[in-house]
């Protein structure tokens, strides 16, 4: 499984689409960790919309997008991090492309795509 980390820093107009584009994944067994950094619209507002158990709104006062990311590492149930800024998308195949990555090349330890 994936724990997915998302760090979130005034992204109001962008965040729905992101988690919309992990939600559609083919590979569906994950968790959603977004951290909002200190968000002063109304970032985190479009992420409570969300009825979702496998997403976790985590907040915290602004530290910077590693402070962010290192708090999803800390947060995370699950050994495999997939990192997703809250303005990207992922195609949806995209988790089911790092696992086939992890599958052919099980020495590697760090797995990216183009």
């Amino acid at each position: 499984m994936f724990s997915v980390v998302i760090p979130l820093y005034n992204k109001e107009q962008y965040i729905a689409k992101t988690l919309e584009s992990v939600l559609l994944q083919t590979f569906q067994e994950y968790e959603i960790i977004v951290v909002d950094d200190g968000s002063t619209d109304k970032s985190t507002f479009e992420v409570k919309r969300y009825n979702d158990n496998r997403i976790r709104l985590i907040q915290q006062e602004n530290a910077g997008v590693s402070a962010a990311r290192n708090r999803g590492i800390e947060e995370a149930n699950y050994d495999l991090i997939a990192f997703l800024d809250a303005d990207d998308e992922w195609l949806p195949n995209h988790l089911q492309e790092l696992i086939n990555l992890r599958i052919d090349y099980p020495e590697c330890e760090v797995f990216a795509t183009g």
